[in-house]
Formats: structure tokens, C-alpha cells, sequence
């Protein structure tokens, strides 16, 4: 099995920086993809950002300029750098990660981590 911890949440000012970091452990031969996504109450999921195993990364527009994600592929972490943050960033952030499991006879894995509550306010 795969599991994803996420850490670094909590509450800022308008304007401030936080950093959400994600652990992948388990089983795991490779990660082909980490995203964040993004959640607040009556609202679907939104993807805020995704990077690839290659390094190639899209951003929602909405955080496009102020967030960074960025990954370890050697110790399957991601990182979501967040600056200038705004009220809207406030929601229940949610990390992601598909790959593939060491076992070749059992299908990749797409698993969700526990989620971590960003609030911004003054």
C-alpha cells in the first residue's frame, strides 16, 4: 500500500507565505505524477497544481505567479510553496500521487492524503 502525509498548514495573514509538503511511503517503484488540489466547503475539488515525474509542472490560473510546486523524486516528497497568499486561498488542501508499485502484477496506485486546512486572515 501507498500512503501520503501532508504537513505544513495553518493560518496566515493576507499576503503571507506557507509551504505544504507531502510524503509519499509504501510499496513504491515510481511516481509518475504529484498534484495539489484544493477544497472548501459546498465546492468540488479543484486542481491548484501538478508537476510530472519529468519535471514539467501546470498551475491553476488562479495561483499562477504566487505558488511553486516542486518535488524530490529520490525521496517522494512534493512541495507547494505558497506566497502573496489571498482570502481565497483558504480551503482544505489535498495532496495526490499516481505511480506504480514494486509488484508488476498489481495496477498503480492513485492515493489521497489526509488533507491540511490553510486559512487565510487577518
Amino acid at each position: 500500500q501507498v500512503q501520503l502525509v501532508e504537513s505544513g498548514g495553518g493560518l496566515v495573514q493576507p499576503g503571507g507565505s506557507l509551504r505544504l509538503s507531502c510524503a509519499a511511503s509504501g510499496n513504491i517503484f515510481s511516481i509518475d505524477a504529484m498534484r495539489w488540489y484544493r477544497q472548501v466547503p459546498g465546492k468540488e475539488r479543484e486542481l491548484v497544481a501538478a508537476i510530472i515525474r519529468g519535471g514539467n509542472r501546470n498551475y491553476a490560473d488562479s495561483v499562477k505567479g504566487r505558488f511553486t510546486i516542486s518535488r524530490d523524486n529520490a525521496k517522494n516528497t512534493a512541495s507547494l510553496q505558497m506566497n502573496s497568499l489571498k482570502f481565497e486561498d483558504t480551503a482544505v488542501y489535498y495532496c495526490n500521487a499516481r505511480g506504480r508499485v514494486n509488484d508488476p502484477g498489481l495496477p498503480p496506485f492513485d492515493v489521497w492524503g489526509q488533507g491540511t486546512q490553510v486559512t487565510v486572515s487577518s
